[in-house]
C-alpha cells in the first residue's frame, strides 16, 4: 500500500517555479526523503538521474576538480544511464552532507545553469549545514519534511471518512460513526507512528511484531548514527540526552531536567549534544515563553525546556509501551499518555505552522501545554489525552492576557464553548482549517 505525501505537492510547486533555485529537503532520517524524490521525479519528469553520495568516494572526488556546472553535468552522465537535459530531467544528489563541494556547487548550478531541476536530500544534512562548511547562502531553498501524519495515514485508511473531515465547513460536532471510526485508527497511527515503514505495514494489517522490529531497527540506526557521525567527545552526551527522553516526559510538567540525564549534569556540558539533536531532526524542543507576545520567540526562556522526539511511535517503541493499553483503561498509565498525546499534537502543529510552539507556565499555579502563533495572534493550546478536561490552566490564561480564543485537544467532540474550541486529537492535523472555520 502506498501512502500520498502531501509534500509532493510543494515539489510540484517548485518545479513550476520559473525562478527556482536547486532545493535541499531536510528532515530525520528514515521519513522517505528519498522516496519522494524518486517519485516526483518518475512521476513529473522523463528522466531521473540519482547520485548517491555515501555509496561512492568516487563520485565525491569528481566534485573536488571542478566547480563548472556544465563539466560537472558531462562527468554526472557518465555516472547514469539516463539523459541529463534541462526541463525532462531530475538530478537527484542524496546524502549529498557526504560532499561538502558537491553541497557547494548547488551555488555554481543556481548561478551559471539553473536551467536544470536539482534536488538534495541527506540523513544528517541539518548537522552538516549547521556546521557551515562550503554553504551555499542565498543559492538553494529549503523544504522541510516529516514523518507521515495522521491526515495522510487516514487518507489510506479510511478514505471517506477523511473526505469528510476534510470537507468541514463549521465549528460543529462531528457525527457519532467519524468519532467512532476515526478514533480506532487514531489509536493505530499511535502504535506504528509516522516512520513510513512502520506506517505502512500497519495499514498493510501486518503483525504488531513487524511493527515494533521495524521501529526498533529505526532506533538502533539513529543510536548508531551518534557514533558515525557526531564529534567524539559529544557522543556519550547525545546519548544520554536520547535516552533520557521517555523520563524527562513522564514528569508531570515535562520539563528538562538535567540530572534526569546524569546526576550532576550542568547545562554548559549538553547544550552542544541538544543542538545535535535538534540539528539532526531527532527532536524537538519547546521552550517556555515569558508571556505571549510578538513575536513568540522574543520572549523565551532558554533555560527551561521540553524536549519530544520527531515521531510519537518511535517515542512508544523506545518508552517499552506496551501496544494494549491503548485499547484498555489501565490506571498505571496515566501520566506517559498525556505526554504521548502532547507528542503528537506538536507534531500536528509544527507541520502546519512556521513559528515552532512554546510553552508558558506561572509560578507554579498554572502550566499552558502550547502557545501557537498563528500570523498576529497568540493562541493558547491544552491537550488532555482522554475525555476529562478538568483543570483551571487554560481558563487562568484566558483571564490573565484577555484571550479571546485558545485551543482545547481531547477525545471530546468539536466544538466551541466561549473562547475556547474542544478539537478531537485525531483532528490536530487540521488545526489550520478548523482557525480559518
Amino acid at each position: 500500500m502506498e501512502i500520498k505525501r502531501e509534500v509532493m505537492d510543494a515539489l510540484l510547486e517548485w518545479k513550476q517555479r520559473p525562478e527556482r533555485k536547486p532545493l535541499i529537503i531536510q528532515g530525520a532520517r528514515q521519513i522517505g526523503k528519498t522516496w519522494i524524490m524518486q517519485k516526483f521525479g518518475e512521476e513529473h519528469f522523463e528522466y531521473v538521474a540519482y547520485f548517491n553520495f555515501d555509496a561512492s568516494d568516487e563520485l565525491c572526488r569528481e566534485f573536488e576538480n571542478t566547480k563548472n556546472p556544465e563539466r560537472l553535468i558531462d562527468i554526472l552522465r557518465l555516472y547514469t544511464q539516463y539523459p541529463i537535459e534541462p526541463g525532462r530531467t531530475l538530478i537527484i544528489f542524496d546524502e549529498i552532507q557526504q560532499s561538502n563541494r558537491a553541497l557547494n556547487s548547488l551555488k555554481y548550478f543556481c548561478e551559471k545553469a539553473p536551467e536544470y531541476h536539482i534536488i538534495a536530500a541527506g540523513s544528517l544534512l541539518g548537522v552538516s549545514l549547521s556546521q557551515g562548511d562550503s554553504f551555499p547562502v542565498g543559492k538553494v531553498e529549503f523544504l522541510r519534511m516529516f514523518p507521515v501524519s495522521f491526515r495522510e495515514f487516514l487518507q489510506s485508511d479510511a478514505p471517506q471518512m477523511y473526505e469528510y473531515i476534510e470537507n468541514m465547513s463549521e465549528i460543529a460536532p462531528l457525527p457519532e460513526i467519524v468519532m467512532g471510526r476515526v478514533g480506532e485508527a487514531y489509536r493505530r497511527y499511535m502504535v506504528c507512528g509516522g516512520m513510513p515503514a512502520a506506517a505502512k505495514a500497519m495499514l498493510e494489517k501486518n503483525s504488531v511484531q513487524e511493527i515494533e522490529n521495524i521501529q526498533k531497527y529505526i532506533l538502533t540506526a539513529y543510536a548508531l548514527d551518534f557514533s558515525k557521525h557526531a564529534p567524539g567527545k559529544d557522543i556519550p552526551r547525545i546519548a544520554a540526552v536520547w535516552n533520557s527522553i521517555p523520563s524527562q516526559l513522564s514528569k508531570e510538567n515535562r520539563k528538562f531536567v538535567y540530572k534526569l540525564v546524569k546526576p550532576g549534569a550542568r547545562a554548559r556540558e549538553y547544550e552542544d549534544a541538544l543542538l545535535w539533536l535538534e540539528h539532526a531532526g531527532m527532536i524537538y524542543r519547546v521552550f517556555c515563553s515569558s508571556k505571549p507576545g510578538l513575536p513568540l520567540c522574543a520572549y523565551d526562556d532558554l533555560s527551561a525546556f521540553k524536549i519530544y522526539m520527531c515521531d510519537s511511535g518511535l517515542l512508544r517503541a523506545m518508552s517499552h509501551l506496551p501496544i494494549e493499553v491503548f485499547w484498555s483503561e489501565n490506571v498505571l498509565y496515566k501520566e506517559f499518555k498525556g505526554a504521548l498525546a502532547e507528542n503528537m499534537v506538536l507534531q500536528a502543529l509544527v507541520n502546519q505552522f512556521d513559528v515552532q510552539p512554546r510553552y508558558w507556565t506561572s509560578d507554579a499555579t498554572a502550566e499552558v501545554d502550547f502557545l501557537l502563533q498563528k500570523d498576529a495572534s497568540i493562541i493558547p493550546v491544552e491537550v488532555k489525552s482522554g475525555t476529562r478536561i478538568g483543570g483551571k490552566s487554560l481558563g487562568i490564561y484566558i483571564d490573565r492576557f484577555n484571550s479571546n480564543l485558545a485551543l482545547r485537544f481531547s477525545m471530546n467532540n468539536l466544538k466551541r464553548d466561549g473562547a475556547i474550541i474542544n478539537i478531537p486529537l485525531f483532528l490536530a492535523d487540521w488545526t489550520d482549517k478548523l482557525l480559518g472555520l
